[in-house]
């Protein structure tokens, strides 16, 4: 994964939705059963999945501990699993990454920090005093790698230009990346992160569960959504009716391949770019675990990259 000599699957689980409903932005997603996380991270293990994604937000520690209990409970199969989470900035100087630490250990019962990331770019401290902060810990082996989330191409590369003058290297930055929003491709930031060779971590990429194509199947099913994500324009009429083409896309690839629109989705997501873009879906049921892993097994064609990539496009002139 870019700077680092991390070997990590393309495809890593996003846990936010182990929050366990705790904080606000734990609301966001139902409580699970913890047999169900369980068996998610089970799947995910053995499907070829080898890193986890979460936060300290999550629930305010709760994703992380689940997290944590899940990988104890999974045994050997969890030995080279691999864990990213991530310090909240807002209301905090950088001081706090430190001092906040020995709770992110504890929190994941003492299992290394592969990945630290800082969770956005607003805090009370600049990126270089963050940086600074963050060198410290990998120095002091309380960390291995240093991420960014949501900072725009400037201030990654700042945040990278610092760690240089401390012997490191700014290892990934995550952002919102999918077929439905691909701001990062017209802002700087993908342009940057293959100028430095830092990795981008495409969280949403199924766009909230949009480019599964089963509202456009069913579009009562977005009475059903528990949580916020219902009222996005997205899930509108309008939205899904925008949208259309592209699943229809995608649902035309998937039975060639005998996949899922979200399969194509995702493989579309870490082959569209080489190796510089890995996705972190989430998975709130096991057969989404499952449906994740299967997104690994095969290679959609050049050709269909560029048709999914015009598609897309096309629907998102259609929006503005």
């Amino acid at each position: 994964m870019g700077n680092s000599d991390l070997v990590l699957s393309p495809l890593g689980l996003g846990c936010w939705q182990f929050s366990n409903g705790n904080g606000i932005v734990g609301k966001f997603w139902p409580v699970l059963a913890q047999e169900d996380v369980f068996q998610i991270v089970r799947i995910s293990l053995q499907g070829g999945i080898n890193w986890f994604d979460t936060a300290e937000v999550y629930g305010k520690g709760q994703s992380e501990q689940m997290l944590a209990k899940a990988l104890k409970e999974v045994g050997s199969l969890a030995d080279k699993a691999h864990i990213a989470t991530k310090w909240w900035p807002i209301f905090r100087t950088a001081s706090s990454i430190s001092n906040t630490i020995e709770e992110r250990m504890q929190m994941l019962d003492h299992r290394t920090i592969h990945l630290h990331q800082i969770h956005q770019p607003y805090s009370f401290s600049s990126v270089a005093s963050q940086m600074k902060e963050m060198a410290k810990l990998v120095k002091q082996g309380k960390i291995k790698n240093i991420g960014v989330s949501n900072f725009s191409a400037k201030k990654m590369r700042e945040a990278d230009r610092v760690l240089r003058e401390n012997g490191l290297r700014l290892v990934s930055n995550q952002v919102k990346y999918n077929l439905l929003d691909r701001r990062i491709e017209q802002n700087g930031v993908l342009d940057t992160a293959k100028e430095l060779g830092v990795a981008i971590i495409a969280w949403s990429p199924l766009e909230q569960g949009i480019l599964s194509g089963k509202f456009h199947k069913n579009p009562a099913l977005v009475k059903s959504i528990n949580g916020p994500r219902k009222w996005a324009s997205a899930f509108r009429p309008s939205g899904l009716q925008r949208s259309k083409t592209l699943i229809d896309a995608l649902e035309h690839l998937a039975q060639k391949y005998n996949a899922s629109p979200t399969q194509i989705t995702l493989n579309w997501m870490i082959h569209a770019n080489g190796e510089t873009v890995f996705a972190i879906p989430g998975a709130s049921k096991i057969y989404h675990a499952e449906e994740n892993v299967k997104a690994m097994s095969f290679t959609l064609k050049p050709e269909e990259i560029d048709m999914i990539d015009s598609i897309s496009l096309e629907v998102l002139k259609s929006k503005r």
